[in-house]
């Protein structure tokens, strides 16, 4: 298998074929023209292309090598950048990047993706434009708040503005209509498994669909908690370090928070929710720490009432040993 390394960026992208210092680079178009064309200079059977996440640059690239059938893996910026430290690379350009990427897809042998259905792009794009209109609402009512303290508060700009809230308002509500409709009728079986766990609603529910690809992206509770970015950190060296940090922040920051306010919301309901949060309050630790571990907790009993199929049953004992 040859791994080939591809910078992306908006309007176009840069190929490495291979990982050789002076080995040839090709740069195509960002377009569905420019990637077919670079398409027909591989083949599926021989490469293993290697990319980094570039948010919505490198979907269509990554949408069209996998319809078309090549191996393609998307790996976290992050990662690419700390094997750039470890191989002490100090110039970057976009060709030596693309090098630099195939050398990773070399040595690090990164796992497929596997790409994510209609239905999960489409709640993705719902959930991202509701969330863009949300600050658009917040800002604008910030503004009408600014403007209500003046001396005079102009009647053509308050209407303006009442105009813009009125406006944002309806298209959220029925935009979030939208996204828990497809979200029952797509996933009909895991909403009504997730929303049966005590703290997790509809929003919470969705949002956790649409990370995990129906909860088809992980094998285990564990990895889902390292991927949302809510894994303790720890570090351990000889007999002058040994620090406990905080969680690892790596994912999505605005589920993070939904999870947060869910962790609360589960305190009044969830048995063992709030079990655990007095069980880590009474051996010292802080709040927010409680909290987070509530967090972590929901997503366990999120992960296994999907993955086996059986509603949540609040204080149930297992009677296995």
């Amino acid at each position: 298998m040859t791994y080939i390394g591809i910078d992306v960026s908006k309007d176009s992208f840069v190929v490495a074929y291979s990982p050789d210092k002076n080995s040839k680079t090709k740069t195509f178009k960002n377009t569905t023209k420019g990637i077919h064309e670079f398409i027909r200079t591989i083949s599926k059977e021989e490469h293993h292309c290697v990319m980094e996440a570039t948010g919505n640059y490198s979907a269509l690239l990554v949408y069209l090598l996998s319809e078309a059938g090549i191996t393609t893996s998307l790996e976290n910026p992050l990662k690419v950048k700390n094997f750039a430290r470890a191989m002490l690379s100090t110039v970057k350009t976009d060709e030596i990047d693309a090098r630099l990427i195939a050398l990773y897809g070399e040595k690090m042998q990164p796992a497929p993706y596997k790409l994510r259905s209609d239905a999960i792009l489409t709640l993705k794009q719902k959930r991202t434009v509701i969330r863009q209109l949300k600050k658009q609402l917040i800002a604008t009512r910030n503004l009408k708040g600014s403007m209500e303290v003046l001396p005079f508060f102009d009647a053509k700009c308050k209407k303006s503005i009442d105009k813009t809230i009125a406006f944002l308002e309806k298209q959220i509500k029925d935009l979030e209509e939208d996204l828990t409709s497809l979200a029952k009728s797509e996933y009909k079986k895991q909403m009504d498994l997730l929303t049966s766990v005590k703290g997790i609603g509809i929003t919470l529910a969705a949002a956790l669909i649409m990370a995990t690809g129906g909860f088809t992206y992980f094998d285990n509770a564990k990895q889902l908690t390292r991927h949302l970015g809510l894994s303790p950190t720890y570090q351990q060296s000889g007999t002058s370090v040994n620090f406990k940090g905080h969680i690892n922040r790596n994912g999505d920051s605005s589920l993070r928070s939904q999870l947060y306010v869910a962790a609360f919301a589960s305190l009044r309901c969830n048995t063992e929710c709030r079990a655990c949060y007095d069980r880590l309050r009474s051996n010292g630790k802080p709040g927010k720490v409680a909290v987070i571990a509530v967090a972590n907790k929901l997503i366990r009993q999120a992960f296994a009432v999907v993955t086996q199929e059986k509603p949540y049953v609040d204080g149930y004992i297992s009677s296995k040993k």
